[in-house]
């Protein structure tokens, strides 16, 4: 019973950081596309609290379900397959907590431009640019893990 409550919880972990993950990569285009700073203001709001809530949760319960999970099975954490998740894991919140502040940044940036009826600053569009590369390496790092949970190839 105890595998799986573990596994359900890893696996709702991952899909939760997949999900949350496109879901606010899509919103976020999708807003700075619209080159609306009320817009972008609102919806950057809705995403960092998407990431606080959801995406955080999965942060914290991913590594512990994960240990728990490789522990209840008897694998050690040096096996190849999870050497190369936690080392992707490192790579993905490497990438993730900077975005986090990037999108309460680019918020707080379209916010003021909104209320001063304001064009979005130059500051705003850098700190997307950044956001936006940032979210290939740590969106795909977490792709490539849970390529290497589902396949286990070494």
């Amino acid at each position: 019973m105890a595998y799986l409550l573990l596994k359900f919880l890893h696996v709702l972990g991952a899909i939760v950081l997949l999900g949350t993950g496109a879901g606010i990569a899509f919103f976020m285009l999708m807003a700075h596309r619209s080159g609306d700073a009320a817009h972008i203001a609102k919806t950057a709001a809705t995403v960092v609290l998407a990431d606080v809530l959801f995406t955080t949760t999965a942060v914290v319960v991913q590594p512990l379900s994960g240990a728990l999970l490789a522990r209840e099975v008897g694998l050690p954490l040096t096996q190849g397959w999870l050497l190369g998740s936690i080392a992707l894991y490192l790579i993905a919140s490497a990438f993730w907590l900077p975005a986090v502040w990037l999108q309460i940044r680019m918020r707080d940036l379209a916010a003021d431009a909104a209320s001063h009826g304001n064009a979005l600053p130059e500051g705003y569009r850098r700190l997307f640019r950044l956001w936006f590369v940032f979210g290939f390496p740590g969106f795909g790092a977490v792709i490539a893990i849970l390529w290497l949970m589902i396949a286990k190839p070494f």
